[in-house]
């Protein structure tokens, strides 16, 4: 049962799984039990703890689809992997990157710091409520023979807009463009095929659909650029035999661990597999499914709840995702959060509204209860 896995305070109503999520009991237990190990034996069973590592690999390879665990990088979160592709690249005065102005300020400040090389941002605005622009289009328009980069969430942080990967993808492969997609507000919660969606770089932070702790990220390089991304950082870890610590001829792993400079968070990889294995043990599809019931019921509890309320995400089923945000006219959003807050509901203010995001386990108990507390705080 699910309701054993997620043990929280009977005061709260948990939707805020787009920011931090709460750990499931199995992730619980596995960082129990790392700490009971290195509490009794210290680093003795080391080979053991890179075997999870392994096995943290093979999963992320799983659920985003890629040719092969050797294509996945572990580093320490999605600004930090932003950073290893966007000082990676080797950029010529004049080349342009293109993404939404209203992407999480990761995937813009990392792309408007290229200016220092003569590369310009190009910020394209999206209306998220409606597909009548056709985001998608304008994002691609915005593209010419300078553009190096386009640079997009799966989901857009603020409204939950759902990005259609496959439809950039083809576009940029055909143009040899670069395509680079911040998947945290998918993966776990959404299925994500990197090949289908022809991206050549992935980025996601653990700590939020995924269940598991800040600290440790996913990296994907698609492998026939890897060796071509310039590296900044450099130690023992990231070279083609890191247990080999006399080597003076090293060169940096042919492998994604070249991006990989030091020891790795052996502590959040067990705890990230845990919360993994338990994604994987729901599937992705059925994870999906539910999340869809709650935004569904979600936005009709918006669009019946009077004038005054405005649904900021896109109605559409194809843009849908986890997240469901909305405005009170005449009412200052970071206000009626705190409010909010204050009154057990966990959520986000975010894009001039508030952000709802709950996880496929919370109940449409949890939902009503919330939902009357948000009218409560309105009425």
């Amino acid at each position: 049962m699910m309701n054993d896995q997620f043990l929280l305070d009977e005061s709260l109503i948990y939707l805020n799984h787009a920011a931090v999520s709460p750990w499931p009991l199995v992730t619980v237990h596995a960082v129990e039990k790392f700490a009971r190990e290195n509490l009794q034996f210290g680093a003795a069973h080391y080979p053991d703890w890179v075997k999870s590592e392994n096995e943290l690999r093979r999963i992320l390879c799983l659920l985003i689809n890629a040719p092969s665990s050797d294509d996945i990088s572990l580093l320490k979160n999605t600004s930090e992997a932003l950073s290893t592709i966007a000082y990676g690249i080797d950029w010529k005065s004049g080349d342009n990157v293109v993404t939404f102005r209203q992407e999480f300020p990761s995937n813009r400040i990392v792309w408007e710091s290229l200016r220092q090389f003569g590369v310009e941002t190009r910020l394209v605005d999206l209306s998220a409520t409606t597909d009548a622009d056709n985001p998608e289009e304008k994002l691609m328009a915005c593209c010419d023979e300078n553009t190096r980069l386009l640079s997009t969430s799966s989901v857009q942080y603020a409204t939950g807009f759902r990005v259609d990967l496959e439809t950039i993808g083809r576009f940029c492969r055909q143009r040899d463009i670069l395509f680079c997609v911040d998947a945290i507000q998918s993966l776990g919660a959404i299925p994500f095929d990197v090949q289908r969606n022809k991206a050549d770089f992935v980025v996601a932070d653990g700590h939020k659909w995924m269940l598991g702790p800040e600290g440790l990220a996913l990296l994907f390089v698609r492998p026939e650029l890897r060796a071509k991304l310039k590296l900044h950082q450099f130690g023992w870890h990231m070279i083609s035999r890191p247990g080999d610590f006399d080597q003076v001829d090293w060169k940096p792993s042919d492998t994604a661990t070249r991006f990989e400079c030091g020891s790795p968070n052996m502590l959040g990889i067990h705890a990230l597999k845990a919360s993994l294995t338990l994604i994987q043990e729901q599937g992705i599809e059925t994870i999906f499914e539910k999340i869809l019931t709650n935004t569904a019921f979600l936005i009709d509890l918006v669009e019946s709840s009077g004038d005054g309320l405005s649904l900021l995400s896109n109605r559409n089923n194809s843009r849908r995702s986890g997240i469901v945000s909305f405005a009170v006219a005449g009412m200052d959003p970071l206000l009626l959060h705190q409010r909010l807050m204050r009154s057990g509901v966990i959520c986000a203010s975010r894009g001039g509204g508030i952000r709802l995001s709950p996880h496929f386990y919370t109940s449409r108990a949890k939902l009503e209860a919330a939902w009357d507390r948000v009218m409560e705080q309105v009425n």
